[in-house]
């Protein structure tokens, strides 16, 4: 759930008067597991909660009471993937957001405090209007639009770019509070937004243990093959999922391995393009794509039937600085990561984000051979929060495998020379030839990475 750091959540006060909406654009609750995490965590401590949001993923309903949340819903027809459709979507977004606040306020609970969350970096418009009427305006900064967009269109920055710039600023300038999903986005809102240290506050995400359960393998799920690789997220331009495709080439090619399935589980606007993009390399039987799993126990068992976990986002401004929420529900399921080299990512994995060091992986086998908890057990998210002040998991295993080029071009060689034929069966060797791969591909990269992309 989502933690506020340095704070104790068994304090916050009981309340049966303040009332909270929740506003949030680009994905419907529950979907949206922060949103919702908070949105809960809210109604627990007492709060009157309402949330407005967009009609997709199969949430339908123009309202709807869920754990003793309201939520309002409105129709978003209109296609993102283009830059008039992005701003067009926007535009009817907030004014179906303002129209169903004003029922809010005038038929429903009501509101005294509105919590916005981005993209988009809008909602400081309806903040202001609320403003005259004694409400108070808390801006909950999920995502670095003006760097998303430069990731989502191949660099490109111009007018659309300062205008992101300009309402992140406006959103920041005109919230009572700030909230930021990490530290990065913390110097962001100090930096670049202007905001008091004092008045932004880090709320990380974290794994609902609530709504996962660890489940013994499912061996259909590898379709006859040894390994199971996970990718869990929406797919989107910006995502890398294309990335994984020629990953996996690579593998079949140089490695000459053909041992391995991945799993992707999720939707998104580029899901059917990733599809074709893997049958066009030649290894779509190498993949499954689910679409969205709404169900926590059928997620739970693929999650558990998995081997690695995979981060394919390439390295930039906007992924560097972004907490990727898929790395805590990976470590919740004990799954080793591979992922690029990104500052959030080593920050959302603590202590466990040791880099390549074989040699200590070798050390964690031997200590935990005879032991009732296994390798899996200690990586597993919560068994790491419980024991890491005793020092069982310092610095001990390659947990969170990042992309350092200097580091790999020698295991690269090393796999290519020594392993090629060679039949491995620990999983985190695979994430070690996943990690050269991923490099060699890494190198062939042009600033229009998006190979995959149709327009």
């Amino acid at each position: 759930m989502p933690r506020c750091q340095g704070a104790d959540v068994n304090r916050i006060p009981k309340s049966s008067s303040r009332r909270v909406l929740v506003l949030v654009q680009n994905l419907p609750v529950p979907f949206d597991r922060r949103v919702w995490l908070e949105s809960t965590s809210l109604s627990d401590a007492g709060y009157e909660v309402t949330v407005i949001c967009p009609m997709m993923k199969g949430y339908n309903r123009s309202y709807e009471r869920l754990e003793n949340v309201d939520i309002y819903r409105y129709p978003l027809p209109l296609d993102p993937s283009t830059k008039l459709g992005y701003l067009g979507e926007i535009g009817l977004g907030l004014l179906r957001t303002f129209g169903k606040s004003v029922r809010v306020a005038l038929s429903g609970r009501g509101f005294d405090v509105i919590h916005a969350c981005n993209p988009p970096e809008t909602f400081w418009l309806l903040g202001l209007f609320w403003k005259i009427f004694g409400k108070k305006f808390i801006f909950d900064h999920h995502d670095l639009s003006p760097e998303l967009f430069v990731a989502k269109f191949d660099g490109q920055r111009g007018i659309f770019h300062s205008l992101l710039l300009l309402f992140e600023r406006a959103s920041y300038r005109f919230s009572d509070t700030a909230i930021s999903t990490n530290e990065s986005y913390k110097k962001v809102a100090v930096e670049r937004g202007g905001m008091d240290p004092d008045r932004v506050f880090v709320v990380r995400s974290g794994p609902d243990v609530t709504r996962f359960t660890r489940f013994e393998p499912d061996e259909s799920m590898r379709k006859g093959k040894q390994f199971l690789l996970v990718f869990l997220g929406e797919i989107g331009v910006q995502d890398g999922v294309d990335g994984l495709v020629r990953i996996a080439r690579q593998l079949r090619v140089d490695h000459r391995r053909d041992d391995f399935h991945c799993l992707i589980i999720g939707g998104g606007e580029q899901q059917a393009v990733v599809k074709d993009y893997a049958t066009e390399h030649g290894v779509g039987e190498l993949f499954t794509f689910t679409g969205d799993v709404r169900d926590d126990e059928t997620l739970s068992r693929m999650l558990s039937s998995a081997d690695v976990g995979i981060d394919p986002e390439p390295k930039s401004e906007w992924s560097d600085r972004s907490t990727a929420n898929k790395i805590v529900e990976y470590m919740y399921f004990g799954l080793p990561v591979v992922g690029y080299d990104l500052v959030e990512a080593r920050r959302s994995a603590a202590t466990l984000a040791s880099m390549w060091n074989p040699a200590r992986r070798r050390v964690l086998h031997r200590r935990f051979r005879t032991s009732s908890m296994t390798l899996r057990d200690l990586l597993a998210w919560g068994t790491w929060h419980r024991h890491v002040s005793r020092g069982l998991s310092h610095g001990s295993t390659p947990y969170l495998r990042c992309l350092r080029h200097t580091e790999l071009r020698s295991i690269t060689r090393h796999h290519t020379t020594t392993r090629a034929n060679a039949g491995i069966r620990d999983p985190f060797l695979l994430a070690e030839q996943l990690q050269s791969s991923t490099v060699a591909c890494a190198s062939r990269l042009t600033p229009n990475r998006n190979m995959c992309v149709r327009r």
